[in-house]
């Protein structure tokens, strides 16, 4: 009986023993069966907190997004929500500002058809005046060229030998050339349109001011020489004002071409600007 008793008691003891070894297992296993459950499956709702009552929810979208199998775009079912800024609008640049935003008036900007026209005239008359002026000084140079052959040799009392009729003609064609092409250019200086309150400066007024040097040149050369010919034709030597014909002559061409440089070539000189 005794034996009876104490087996009864020995499997109570390990049955105890074992059911405290089991519990452990048994509360592992079952987190491990939470955490593999299928993500389909509801989730618990959470009793709302009382600080989280007065939340705005959060706003849900209105479209809905297909996924094309062919191209993999994505196209949008509704439509666009108006807070929404247009993508196209943000990378579209800004309109430039106009002349009245920069402080133009209207009457400041229009144009005026009467200056226009009177700014296009004095344009093509000016480069009329600076390619004649470059052709004039062609014949000018051969004239200075041809003027000591056309001019009697020889002091007083001794033989004077006149020059050839040939080099006195060509001479004297050459001055009528070198005239008539010296005025028209100064035609179309003179007549040009001016400007009302535009005064020259710099090179401008150089050329301007060297007008008063070969201007009246260019009446008296022609003028002695008529005279130095008319003399020469009386078989005289040519004498009194007339024989001043070749230093009037080289003065002039010298002005003249000081005024072509003055607006030709690419130099600077500012003792002649006014500060």
């Amino acid at each position: 009986m005794r034996k009876v008793i104490r087996r009864t008691i020995g499997l109570q003891r390990i049955a105890l023993c074992w059911c405290l070894i089991s519990v452990p297992r048994l509360c592992v296993a079952q987190t491990q069966s939470a955490a593999l459950i299928s993500p389909n499956a509801p989730a618990i709702a959470q009793a709302p907190s009382p600080d989280s009552a007065d939340l705005p929810s959060a706003p849900e979208p209105s479209d809905q997004i297909a996924q094309t199998g062919g191209t993999g775009q994505a196209t949008g079912t509704g439509q666009q929500q108006p807070n929404q800024p247009n993508q196209q609008d943000q990378t579209k640049p800004g309109n430039p500002p106009s002349l009245e935003d920069l402080g133009f008036t209207p009457q400041q900007t229009q144009t005026d058809a009467q200056m226009q026209a009177m700014l296009n005239k004095r344009t093509h008359m000016l480069k009329v005046h600076q390619t004649l002026g470059l052709i004039t000084a062609i014949p000018m140079v051969a004239t200075l060229i041809t003027g000591p052959e056309a001019k009697a040799k020889g002091k007083t009392g001794q033989t004077i030998t006149e020059p050839t009729a040939a080099n006195l003609d060509f001479h004297v064609a050459l001055g009528g050339l070198t005239t008539g092409l010296y005025f028209t250019t100064a035609y179309y200086s003179i007549f040009a349109p001016k400007i009302p309150g535009v005064k020259p400066k710099g090179a401008i007024r150089l050329h301007r001011n060297l007008e008063w040097v070969h201007g009246p040149g260019m009446l008296l050369t022609p003028l002695l020489g008529i005279m130095a010919y008319k003399q020469e034709n009386a078989g005289e030597k040519v004498h009194g004002i007339a024989s001043y014909h070749g230093t009037v002559a080289y003065v002039t061409a010298a002005a003249y071409g000081a005024s072509i440089v003055a607006v030709s070539w690419p130099i600077r000189w500012k003792f002649w600007e006014k500060q």
